[in-house]
C-alpha cells in the first residue's frame, strides 16, 4: 500500500461540503483501505473565511479557489460550489495543471458538459459526477458503466425530493399548492426561493444529464422540455384518483421507436397507483429504467441532502483515487449516436383534459367532432353538471403534442366551451 497520501482540494464547504470533509476525516482508516493509499484534505476554498468549521483545521482554508486547484500537489478536486462560474473556470483549471474533478454541479454539466468532458480528456483526467443527480441514489454508474452493453430506450423519475414532497403532501391531505410549499419550507424541504425546484429548472438539469448518458449523445438543458407543477391543483388530485392515479413531477427521457433521435422533457403527469413511482412518498426520489437486455429497473432513495449527495462524492473519489494509483481514467464522455433531440411537438403521449362547458344538448358532440378533426382519439369521456354548467373530462389514446394542441385551440374557439381547466399528460402505462 502507498504511504504518502493522494492531496485532495474541497471547494465549498456548506451543506454537501462539510459532509464531505467530515466523513473524509471520521472514516479516514476504511478509505485508506479501499483506495489503497491515504487521502488528505489539502485546502478548503471558501467565501467565508471567518466561519466556524467544525473539524477542518483553520489552516486549510481559504478564499483562492483559483491557487488551491492551480497547486500542482493536489491529486482530486473536489467541487461542490455549484453555478457556472466560478465553477466551470476552476473545473478547467483543475484539469490543466493535473487534478482529476469530482463534481455535484448539475447546472454546469447540463449546459457544459461536453466541454468539460473535453477538457479533462485532454489532460487525461477523470470527470465524475454521481452526486449531480438523485443525491445518494446510485445512477451515474450504473447507466453508463453497468448498462454499458445494454440499448437504454426509457429513463424516467423523480429527480427532485422538493417537489415530490409538496404533491405527495397535496394528494394525501388535500392541502392546496400554496399550503404545501409552506410546510416544505417549514421543514427545510423547499428553499426560500423555491423557484429552481418548483419551476422545475433543476429537474430538467438532471434530465438533460440522464439523456445524454442513456442515449450516447449530447443533450444539453436548452433541448430540455420544462413545465412547472405551480398550476396543479387539488381538483387535479381529484381526477387523477377518479383514474385510478396520481400527480408526479417526472423527468422523461425517451428513445425513439425508429432509433432516430430522443428526447427529453420534465413536467407534472398522471401515473397509475400500480407503476412503481407512483408509491415513492415525501422528498424521496426514484428512477425507472427500461432497456432491452436488462427489462425494467428501479433506483430509489433519499435524492438530496448532506449525508446522502456527500456519499455520492466520496463514492466518486474512491474510484478516481483508485484510477490515479492505476495509471488510468474512467469512462469518459459517450455521445457517438450523435442523435437529434426531438421537439416537444412530435412527442407522444395520453392526455387528461378537463372543460368547462354548457350544459346542454350536443355539446358532446361537438367536442367530439374536433377530437377527430385534428386525428386525437378519445378513450374515455365523464360529464358532470347542472344549472345550464358542465364539466366535461376527456382522456385520450397517445396523440403527439403539436396535434393536442391543435385540438385545445379548437375546442377554446367553441361557443359552448366556457373554458379549458386543466391539461395533464398520462404517462407509465
Amino acid at each position: 500500500m502507498r504511504t504518502r497520501p493522494l492531496k485532495v482540494a474541497l471547494l465549498g464547504c456548506g451543506v454537501v461540503g462539510s459532509e464531505v470533509a467530515r466523513i473524509m476525516t471520521t472514516h479516514a482508516d476504511d478509505l485508506t483501505a479501499r483506495i489503497g493509499a491515504p487521502v488528505e484534505l489539502a485546502g478548503v476554498a471558501v467565501r467565508r473565511p471567518s466561519k466556524v468549521r467544525a473539524g477542518i483545521d483553520p489552516a486549510l482554508v481559504t478564499t483562492d479557489a483559483t491557487a488551491l486547484v492551480k497547486r500542482g500537489d493536489i491529486d482530486v478536486v473536489v467541487e461542490v460550489i455549484g453555478g457556472i462560474e466560478p465553477a466551470r473556470t476552476l473545473i478547467t483549471t483543475a484539469f490543466e495543471h493535473g487534478a482529476s474533478v469530482v463534481s455535484a454541479n448539475k447546472a454546469l454539466l447540463a449546459q457544459d458538459g461536453a466541454a468539460l468532458h473535453a477538457a479533462a480528456e485532454k489532460h487525461g483526467r477523470d470527470l465524475y459526477y454521481e452526486a449531480a443527480v438523485a443525491g445518494a441514489i446510485p445512477l451515474i454508474r450504473p447507466l453508463r458503466e453497468s448498462l454499458a452493453g445494454d440499448k437504454i430506450n426509457r429513463v424516467m423519475g423523480i429527480v427532485n425530493g422538493t417537489t415530490n414532497f409538496i404533491l405527495d403532501k397535496m394528494d394525501s391531505t388535500g392541502a392546496g399548492y400554496q399550503e404545501a410549499l409552506d410546510e416544505a419550507t417549514a421543514l427545510g424541504y423547499a428553499e426560500a426561493d423555491p423557484t429552481a425546484d418548483v419551476e422545475a429548472f433543476d429537474a430538467a438539469a438532471k434530465a438533460a444529464i440522464l439523456a445524454g448518458i442513456a442515449f450516447h449523445t449530447r443533450v444539453r438543458l436548452d433541448d430540455v422540455y420544462r413545465e412547472g407543477m405551480t398550476e396543479v391543483t387539488a381538483a387535479d388530485f381529484a381526477s387523477a384518483r377518479g383514474m385510478g392515479c396520481t400527480i408526479k413531477l417526472l423527468a422523461l427521457c425517451e428513445r425513439a421507436a425508429d432509433g432516430g433521435s430522443v428526447t427529453a422533457r420534465v413536467h407534472p403527469a398522471m401515473i397509475p397507483l400500480t407503476h412503481p413511482l407512483a408509491s415513492v412518498r415525501g422528498a424521496y426520489n426514484a428512477v425507472f429504467v427500461e432497456s432491452d437486455a436488462a427489462g425494467q429497473l428501479m433506483f430509489y432513495g433519499p435524492g438530496a441532502g448532506g449525508s446522502p449527495t456527500a456519499s455520492a462524492v466520496l463514492g466518486d473519489l474512491v474510484a478516481v483515487c483508485r484510477n490515479k494509483l492505476g495509471g488510468a481514467t474512467g469512462p469518459g464522455e459517450s455521445a457517438y449516436t450523435q442523435l437529434p433531440v426531438s421537439p416537444m411537438g412530435d412527442v407522444v403521449t395520453r392526455y387528461h383534459i378537463s372543460l368547462d362547458v354548457a350544459d346542454k344538448p350536443g355539446v358532446l358532440a361537438q367536442v367530439a367532432t374536433v377530437f377527430a378533426e385534428h386525428g386525437v382519439s378519445i378513450d374515455t369521456v365523464r360529464q358532470s353538471g347542472k344549472d345550464g354548467e358542465a364539466s366535461l373530462v376527456v382522456v385520450t389514446h397517445r396523440a403527439s403534442d403539436a396535434s393536442l394542441a391543435g385540438t385545445v385551440e379548437a375546442l377554446r374557439g367553441l361557443d359552448t366551451v366556457r373554458g379549458v381547466s386543466s391539461i395533464m399528460r398520462v404517462e407509465g402505462e
